[in-house]
């Protein structure tokens, strides 16, 4: 088969540029419309929530970051699409990838700045003689 037969050849299609028929495309549509109105709620509980008194002052800042962990698995899931499908491997792959080098992006660059910290600070003997 010649390189310009190979590039007509509609049997070899990527993730994506398969046909579709209706059913599968208003599924999809569905999927996408759940995932908007269960965004779309989440940012409006987490906005709305601390100007109420339902929670306990101290306590808003965990349901904050609870609701912010749902809002990450909601996209994730009716967005993103990651799955844990046999097909779906590469995807959670990278995307745990993805969060150990953020996290220990986070890590370094904390000790890192608490590091800097440390040593750039004065000597307590030398700001306790700056007050005289």
């Amino acid at each position: 088969m010649s390189e310009a037969e190979h590039v007509c050849d509609h049997t070899d299609v990527a993730p994506g540029d398969e046909s579709r028929s209706g059913r599968e495309i208003a599924s999809s549509i569905r999927t996408y419309v759940i995932g908007f109105t269960l965004v779309s709620l989440l940012t409006v509980v987490s906005f709305s929530l601390p100007a109420t008194h339902l929670v306990w002052a101290p306590g808003v800042p965990v349901v904050l970051i609870v609701f912010a962990i749902a809002q990450m698995g909601v996209h994730l899931v009716f967005f993103l699409h990651i799955t844990t499908a046999p097909d779906n491997t590469n995807n959670v792959l990278a995307l745990a990838f993805g969060v150990l080098i953020v996290v220990t992006l986070i890590i370094a660059g904390s000790l890192w700045i608490i590091a800097n910290l440390n040593h750039n600070m004065a000597a307590m003997d030398v700001m306790m003689n700056m007050e005289r």
